[in-house]
């Protein structure tokens, strides 16, 4: 089902779009069956590497994974906010454990915008890309069970940051007013489909439930963001043709 005006709008004020129920049952069930074997295996002292890039490497593009965005709509809706989009061939695992099973190795991660100044990268290279694509692979029906929490709005609050105060090669990843914002519990059932702007800022939460949190993303680049990076940091919109023509809601006209 094609984006709605209502959501083109939403989307453009919020930066933020979940679909419900998105991925069948079926396909969620394959993947949390290869991504269940494999964390079994899960030691301790391999958690706090693969926080921050992601867990189960070998599984990013098995064509299980890959499905759950390759085989449902939620290709159609990427297309349908950045009127193309280069193919998507590997998918990012992210798991918050369980905090009673792996006590202290697994921290809160901070608001931050993925790949600017990521503690474990050199601050002058850049990793963006256009749209986050986010499967929800496990029940999250509270904010202490390892939720991503995002900020609605707040892609403009970093484009005009990184358009007027931040250079490259800086360390903080956002504006100290933003990094002070909680955000807004991502919660969700199996199967669910977030869509993120790049830009939104979010952080994600410790899991204090006795199961893992368990997330697929898919990074979602318009065919021109490699060669735009910094202009894309600063122009929300321009790696999103099909919006750029979208009124923008009221509360945000000057």
């Amino acid at each position: 089902m094609p984006l709605t005006p209502e959501e083109k709008t939403t989307f453009k004020r919020d930066g933020v779009l979940i679909r419900r129920a998105l991925v069948s049952p079926a396909l969620v069930q394959r993947a949390t069956s290869l991504v269940g074997s494999w964390y079994r295996g899960l030691k301790p002292s391999d958690v706090p590497a693969y926080s921050q890039r992601t867990f189960a490497p070998e599984l990013g593009n098995h064509p299980d994974i890959l499905a759950l965005y390759e085989e449902t709509d939620a290709a159609e809706l990427a297309t349908g906010l950045l009127g193309d989009t280069l193919p998507v061939t590997t998918a990012q695992i992210q798991i918050r454990v369980p905090e009673s099973e792996f006590p202290g190795v697994q921290p809160e991660k901070a608001m931050h915008v993925d790949g600017v100044s990521c503690p474990h990268l050199d601050p002058r290279e850049l990793r963006t890309f256009s749209l986050l694509v986010g499967v929800v692979l496990s029940d999250v029906s509270n904010a202490q069970d390892g939720a991503l929490h995002y900020q609605p709005g707040g892609h403009h609050t970093m484009a005009d940051w990184f358009r007027t105060q931040w250079t490259l090669g800086m360390t903080e990843q956002v504006p100290p007013e933003v990094d002070q914002e909680r955000g807004v519990p991502l919660l969700g059932a199996p199967g669910d489909v977030l869509l993120m702007h790049h830009l939104v800022p979010h952080s994600v939460g410790r899991n204090l439930t006795p199961f893992p949190r368990v997330m697929a993303y898919f990074r979602v680049s318009h065919p021109d963001h490699a060669g735009r990076r910094l202009e894309a940091l600063r122009d929300p919109w321009l790696d999103y043709p099909p919006l750029a023509a979208t009124p923008q809601p009221a509360a945000e006209k000057e």
